[in-house]
């Protein structure tokens, strides 16, 4: 910790930190152009332990609780939703898995701020600051991961 605050300041600081890079990354990110990312990447790329998506469906139980995460496309101009399908056309589904890619990054990106907490918290709220990022992330993450693999498998499809 290189500051000492108070403990008003620092929920303060907490607050309005977190608040700044949910919508300092998501809006960086959103400016991002879609076709800079390629959900064929190593990055995005499936794993073997995702085993095609089904750790989803099964361990994560993502169907279970899917609709209850938010659609942050609406925050700033030009957003993608990604709640339903608007469309099954190829050329929509293309922009809907890059979509899914540029999410999921800006959710890392979330994560990966999170150890800026440190500066000015004791190191338990560090931790709980990293715990906070990880639970509010993750989640948005795998809905990323679950939905890109589906819509790639319905692409292919179409596409033969």
């Amino acid at each position: 910790m290189i500051f000492d605050l108070g403990h008003f300041w620092l929920i303060t600081l907490n607050i309005f930190g977190w608040i700044t890079i949910h919508l300092g990354i998501s809006f960086v990110c959103s400016k991002i152009p879609v076709r800079s990312f390629n959900p064929s990447s190593r990055f995005f790329k499936a794993s073997k332990i995702e085993n095609k998506g089904k750790i989803y469906s099964g361990f994560f139980k993502i169907k279970k609780w899917k609709n209850l995460l938010p659609d942050g496309a609406r925050l700033f101009k030009g957003g993608f939703p990604k709640k339903n399908l608007a469309d099954c056309s190829p050329a929509y589904l293309d922009i809907f898995i890059l979509e899914t890619c540029r999410a999921e990054i800006t959710h890392w990106l979330q994560v990966s701020a999170a150890p800026v907490f440190f500066l000015w918290n004791p190191w338990w709220a560090g931790v709980i600051m990293i715990a906070y990022a990880l639970s509010v992330n993750m989640p948005c993450i795998l809905l990323q991961r679950y939905n890109r693999l589906r819509l790639m498998r319905v692409l292919k499809i179409l596409k033969a």
